[in-house]
């Protein structure tokens, strides 16, 4: 925007001078979108995944226990001394409808290691549980805890979501 502007002074002939007016403006942020920065997201960072066959979402993970209560110790067969849990949502972002599962879903180590969901739910697992596999209409949201076997010892570095037919995300789990 320019202004001119005139002043008055001694003198018969007026002085004129410019002025230039700058406006800023911040854009709103997209609230499904992820926040931009370098390395996994921290816990509540909701991110938009979009999946090869048009369909989009959100996921975030909420919260993590790194020893939980289970039905029983999970054993060495699946791979852990202990339940952690991830509480999770993901919500349908598009007008078609979506499948959730826990698979997607795993824990990472600083070793390059990794533990998968190991499908069991019912009985004594952690509540609430996040669906095995449950379809979401539009706007319609999940949520729940999903269970890994660990090691009590080992804490993981990350919560990874692998959804079929979009980009693995990842979450930065805190220190203890």
């Amino acid at each position: 925007m320019l202004s001119t502007v005139t002043a008055c002074s001694t003198s018969d002939e007026p002085k004129t001078v410019r002025v230039t007016v700058t406006q800023t403006v911040t854009a709103a942020p997209d609230e499904g979108a992820a926040p931009k920065k370098d390395g996994p997201l921290s816990f509540r960072d909701k991110t938009t995944v979009k999946s090869d066959d048009g369909t989009s979402s959100t996921a975030e993970v909420l919260a993590y226990t790194h020893t939980e209560k289970g039905p029983q110790a999970p054993g060495e067969e699946l791979g852990g001394d202990s339940w952690a849990t991830a509480e999770i949502r993901v919500c349908n972002t598009g007008s078609d409808r979506i499948g959730v599962s826990q698979d997607p879903w795993s824990v990472d180590y600083a070793d390059g290691t990794s533990m998968e969901t190991t499908g069991l739910s019912g009985g004594d697992m952690p509540k609430p549980e996040f669906p095995m596999d449950k379809s979401l209409g539009s706007a319609k949201c999940a949520r729940g805890k999903v269970a890994f076997p660990v090691h009590a010892d080992k804490r993981p570095v990350s919560i990874v979501y692998s959804p079929e037919g979009g980009e693995p995300v990842e979450w930065a789990v805190p220190k203890a």
